[in-house]
């Protein structure tokens, strides 16, 4: 089933979703990034998801979106050579160990890479590639998760059964949209994730 043509399907603000699976378009972002190998969770990934938050925050306000302070997203994959997954059994086919992430900061479509290169002249401290990227205007599939990391399985279930009822299939990376600012130690019952996945 082809909806991409479908004109009437809305987009949706950037950083909204609701409590229910939806289909909606999400806008084109561009964000600051670094990328990383692995399971979510070890001292490597909070380490990048701090120095993307960090270059972001560091930035000149203009180039600041006011609505993404202190949000970061992750984008989510596995190598080509994985085992395919839809969006419900996401996270329990292949082993998360083998994980490719990239770690988003959203920033003003205006940002250059000279306007990166200044903030990182100021703080060499970390040697990660830290980039500009864009996402495009996409069609998409997503829900609010609220509450742990541990029981998104169940969120993603739903998510991903509203995908095949309407004929979708996942058709990128998994993204996740991390709405309050977390650390290894921080508790997770109030926390609200945004799960969003391109479909076609």
């Amino acid at each position: 089933m082809d909806t991409t043509s479908n004109t009437a399907i809305p987009v949706t603000a950037h950083l909204h979703a609701a409590d229910t699976p939806e289909l909606v378009r999400a806008p084109r972002a561009t964000f600051i990034s670094t990328t990383g190998k692995g399971r979510p969770g070890t001292d490597t990934f909070y380490r990048k998801k701090a120095l993307v938050a960090a270059i972001a925050a560091a930035l000149p306000p203009a180039l600041q979106p006011h609505d993404s302070a202190n949000v970061v997203e992750i984008l989510y994959r596995y190598p080509a050579d994985a085992v395919p997954v839809e969006i419900a059994d996401f996270y329990s086919v292949n082993p998360i160990d083998t994980l490719e992430y990239r770690v988003l900061a959203r920033v003003s479509d205006e940002t250059t890479t000279t306007d990166l290169a200044s903030v990182r002249r100021a703080d060499p401290s970390a040697d990660d590639e830290v980039t500009l990227f864009t996402l495009p205007e996409q069609l998409v599939v997503q829900v609010m998760h609220h509450g742990p990391f541990a029981d998104e399985f169940g969120t993603l279930a739903r998510l991903g059964a509203f995908t095949s009822a309407r004929g979708l299939r996942r058709a990128g990376a998994h993204h996740e949209i991390h709405l309050d600012p977390f650390t290894a130690t921080t508790p997770q019952e109030h926390l609200r994730t945004i799960l969003r996945d391109p479909v076609s």
